[in-house]
């Protein structure tokens, strides 16, 4: 193989990558856009003062913005009523609300 087949078989394998690796930064971008607008969405419907934040609600991965360490935002709670991932729920229905672990909480719990 030549010098100048090589050669042209590199540049071309980087050119590849490097459009790999710009439509996945395009990808995250819009991830965390769509991020950023459902949390400007979450303290909207707060302020609003018609939904409270529950935690302990949410199956895994259907939580709301703003859950805690390890949930930033939307679907990234791990476990079913995971107490740091909190569910936006009708205001005061939230400590009516009964899961197998127990009430739902205003303020994150352990687990």
């Amino acid at each position: 193989m030549s010098n100048r087949t090589l050669s042209a078989m590199v540049a071309t394998a980087f050119a590849a990558s490097l459009a790999g690796f710009s439509a996945q930064a395009d990808t995250m971008g819009a991830s965390q856009d769509a991020m950023m607008k459902k949390q400007e969405m979450t303290k909207q419907q707060l302020a609003g003062g018609k939904f409270e934040k529950c935690f302990g609600v949410a199956l895994r991965g259907q939580n709301d913005c703003f859950a805690g360490a390890g949930t930033t935002c939307a679907g990234t709670s791990t476990t079913d009523y995971q107490g740091n991932a909190f569910k936006l729920v009708p205001a005061g229905s939230c400590t009516t609300m009964m899961t197998p672990k127990g009430h739902g909480s205003l303020t994150a719990m352990a687990g």
